[in-house]
């Protein structure tokens, strides 16, 4: 069996202050790359930039087997993960992860919100905004504005949280012309936050709770995962945003996670594995801010924790999803 693994070329330059979510995808790749020959399966890396000719030239001329695909869209261009997806699709070639329709609704974070509501599933109360002026908001206070078709904390910081009209229009006129339409403001959630990883082998079931412990700073943190906190090492936001895996969670939350992150698992068609992030309300309800179909699964990111926390081998996870698409 011959694999290919996939990742996004960095497009942005090395001094550009969102590059390091960019580089670790290449990191990523190799290490994966590595445990696959380790593993006895012939792998090799390939990196896709802007120009796709190379990558379908490469599909038409040596098809692989099974694409291990690491691809998470271009800065700015968030629906370049679900294209390469389709044309994977197109020509044919069995990959791991999400199919490319799930990519799609997943990474347009206010379509998602609006498929949750539709499907039952508890999620915080938001509004879209596709241009200015900036509706007005009516959920109350704080909101966080967050990019609305932006993944691994880009365009996120403490300055997202906003308390009035004039804040609220001010960033979400900033967000428009950094990232373009759409923008999502939601209601903040005064509570604990969890990452819940899945995986199917072959049936979806839950690994176990990550908490963020935040430790507040000063009055002018929030307790939300900025860009900082997620890729900047050691940073104040960092040590004041530490995972616990496996969380301390009672039976009932931990079941009520474990019920909605399968429910959406599945009504997003979700395959593989995949993330689904939560706010607990102080009164206990788990309320889902968004699915992740590709999450980070770099041997130090948060989906390797849970993996290690269910004693499931990081080499036999990075296997089996390969192996399983045998013919």
């Amino acid at each position: 069996m011959r694999v290919v693994v996939i990742h996004n070329e960095p497009v942005l330059p090395p001094d550009h202050p969102e590059y390091a979510s960019e580089a670790e995808a290449v990191e990523t790749a190799e290490h994966i790359t590595r445990t696959l020959r380790t593993s006895g399966l012939e792998s090799e890396c390939l990196g896709i930039g802007r120009d796709l000719r190379r990558f379908v030239h490469r599909l038409q001329e040596e098809p692989p087997d099974v694409v291990f695909n690491l691809f998470e869209g271009f800065a700015h261009q968030g629906e370049s993960e679900a294209v390469v997806a389709g044309l994977l699709e197109w020509f044919a070639i069995p990959f791991t992860g999400s199919p490319s329709l799930t990519l799609s609704l997943c990474r347009d974070k206010p379509r998602a919100k609006a498929m949750m509501v539709g499907f039952g599933i508890p999620t915080p109360p938001f509004l879209t905004v596709e241009k200015l002026p900036c509706p007005g908001w009516t959920h109350g206070w704080p909101a966080i504005v967050k990019p609305g078709t932006q993944d691994a904390s880009v365009g996120i910081s403490h300055a997202n949280v906003v308390s009035d009209d004039t804040a609220l229009a001010a960033r979400v006129a900033m967000l428009l012309d950094r990232y373009g339409p759409p923008v999502l403001v939601e209601q903040y959630i005064e509570g604990r936050e969890f990452n819940v990883a899945v995986l199917a082998d072959p049936v979806p079931r839950v690994l176990p709770v990550s908490e963020i412990l935040f430790q507040p700073r000063n009055e002018n943190f929030w307790q939300i995962v900025t860009y900082e906190a997620k890729w900047h090492a050691e940073s104040a936001d960092d040590l004041a945003t530490r995972p616990q895996c496996p969380a301390e969670v009672d039976a009932d939350l931990a079941a009520r996670l474990e019920s909605v992150a399968l429910q959406a698992f599945e009504r997003f068609g979700c395959r593989q594995y995949a993330r689904c992030d939560f706010r607990v309300t102080r009164t206990g309800q788990p309320l889902l801010l968004e699915v992740n179909p590709n999450p980070d699964i770099h041997p130090l990111a948060g989906f390797a924790n849970a993996l290690r926390a269910a004693r499931i081998p990081y080499e036999r996870f990075v296997t089996q999803l390969v192996t399983s698409l045998r013919h």
